[in-house]
């Protein structure tokens, strides 16, 4: 039993590493595409990285924070904004919003599992979890977009985003109750939420937008 928890403790935090890592490189390049200096994307590399799972870690009172606990993550994070950066300017890369989204949607799944985990543990409420792993995925990209000067696409990009962290959290609940293995529950909810938002980015999947 204690070998199997080891496990799925690990596998959550390769989870969390993976998905700080596809979110600071979606942050970069963001920051890159609208020309900040080397500052600038450190600043929106570590806010995309780290800001929905310490939204996460505050609402659920945990402490210290994941970084705080893996300090780790503070240098891999400060390594991939420094060999993004040479990475970019050397091979002249075309930074396209659509190029930045497959990073963005692996880290939505990667984060929406690791939030959702983190609020079951807690033995809390179904809809709270699936709410709780929607803010891990989504939070770290609003503040990238808001410190860009953009509307955050969550709001504004019309195709599936946080809808498809919501529909995933329930995937990862609904294993859950039933009992099946913790990997399975976080592989199935990351498979479900990136690959609806890749669906969706690539097949132009549009949710209904206000109209006057």
């Amino acid at each position: 039993m204690q070998n199997v928890q080891f496990w799925g403790e690990t596998l959550r935090l390769l989870v969390e590493v993976a998905g700080t890592a596809a979110f600071a490189l979606a942050g970069i390049m963001e920051a890159a595409r609208k020309r900040l200096d080397a500052v600038g994307v450190c600043v929106v590399g570590f806010l995309t990285a780290f800001g929905g799972g310490t939204l996460r870690d505050l609402l659920l009172d945990q402490r210290p924070f994941f970084w705080v606990r893996h300090v780790e993550m503070l240098w891999g994070v400060l390594a991939l904004c420094v060999l993004a950066m040479f990475f970019l300017r050397q091979r002249h890369f075309d930074l396209t919003e659509r190029a930045i989204q497959w990073p963005d949607a692996l880290g939505l799944g990667l984060f929406a599992a690791t939030g959702v985990h983190q609020a079951l543990l807690l033995e809390l409420p179904g809809v709270v979890a699936v709410l709780m792993g929607l803010i891990t995925g989504v939070f770290g990209g609003v503040l990238r977009d808001v410190v860009c000067n953009e509307i955050p696409t969550a709001f504004h990009d019309h195709r599936p985003y946080a809808v498809c962290a919501f529909a995933g959290g329930w995937v990862y609940v609904g294993l859950w109750q039933v009992d099946a293995p913790g990997w399975l529950a976080l592989v199935a909810c990351v498979s479900v939420t990136a690959g609806l938002r890749g669906l969706a980015v690539w097949r132009n999947w549009q949710l209904p937008a206000w109209r006057k």
